[in-house]
């Protein structure tokens, strides 16, 4: 079984360069060591040599890579993560799409850069609509109305035409990985191991430990998953005094510094698990 593999380019791993690396070459070592014939291909290399496979796992981000597995996706090729996938988990249809499938999420809505935040929420977090957080002010935690005018002032001059703003959540901050269709689920409080790209969890302060139930965190998650298209995933929820959970961020394919061993052998037996029933 040949199997394609496309890294992520550095520039869309801000301050996971190397993590973000790691879980590739794990996934991709696991893979041969099943016997598989497994080429790997940075993305630009997959798009400039227009590399074909009908099995292909992908930590993609960059508009040609996905573009390009959209095509060998319509012809038939099993993909891990599906490029379709990788685009909903864009902050706006990742925020439809969750609240729409009645997938625990905090109050939000849509605005344009353009104008003025009149929402009645606050505190509250703006982030950019367009994509995933590239650098820390891409996501940003508002007090006030003239906060978030200003932080909307910021996108705009950027050239980001949208926000999604979420309503903040008072709690205990988590962070999850997991794979859909195994047994695979990790969590743990980042402010205990200094877990963050960007410090931003230190708003929510010190876990307290607030009693919840992991089992059913995995189930809102394995549903987010299927939802979004993204079988490998990771994500943070907030769990309130009163022990309820609501998913705050959900990602395709995340580092998963902390249990990459694990992590990558139940990767790859989702990629085979995926690719025999698309045989």
């Amino acid at each position: 079984m040949t199997i394609i593999g496309v890294s992520r380019g550095s520039e869309f791993s801000p301050n996971h360069v190397d993590n973000d690396a790691a879980i590739f070459q794990r996934v991709a070592e696991v893979l041969r060591n099943e016997g598989c014939r497994v080429l790997t291909y940075t993305e630009k290399e997959f798009v400039e040599q227009q590399v074909e496979g009908d099995i292909i796992f992908d930590m993609a981000r960059d508009r040609a890579t996905i573009a390009r597995l959209k095509e060998l996706e319509d012809k038939g090729a099993m993909v891990v993560n599906s490029a379709y996938g990788i685009d909903n988990c864009v902050r706006l249809p990742m925020t439809e799409l969750l609240l729409e499938h009645g997938i625990p999420h905090p109050e939000s809505v849509i605005v344009p850069t353009d104008g003025e935040y009149t929402g009645a929420f606050y505190p509250c977090w703006l982030k950019r609509a367009d994509s995933h957080a590239m650098v820390k002010q891409d996501v940003a935690y508002a007090t006030c109305k003239e906060e978030a005018d200003a932080i909307l002032a910021d996108f705009r001059q950027r050239g980001i035409a949208q926000a999604v703003v979420n309503k903040h959540l008072a709690g205990d901050l988590v962070k999850f990985y997991g794979v859909q269709g195994t047994d695979f689920f990790y969590w743990f409080y980042p402010d205990s191991v200094s877990h963050s790209k960007f410090g931003l969890e230190a708003i929510n302060g010190e876990a307290q430990g607030i009693p919840f139930q992991v089992d059913e965190l995995k189930k809102y998650s394995d549903r987010a998953a299927e939802v979004l298209g993204v079988p490998v995933y990771g994500g943070d929820c907030v769990v309130m005094a009163d022990g309820s959970m609501k998913i705050i961020d959900f990602n395709d394919w995340p580092s998963f510094a902390r249990c990459r061993q694990e992590a990558g052998s139940k990767i790859a037996e989702c990629i085979l698990k995926r690719a025999e029933r698309n045989e």
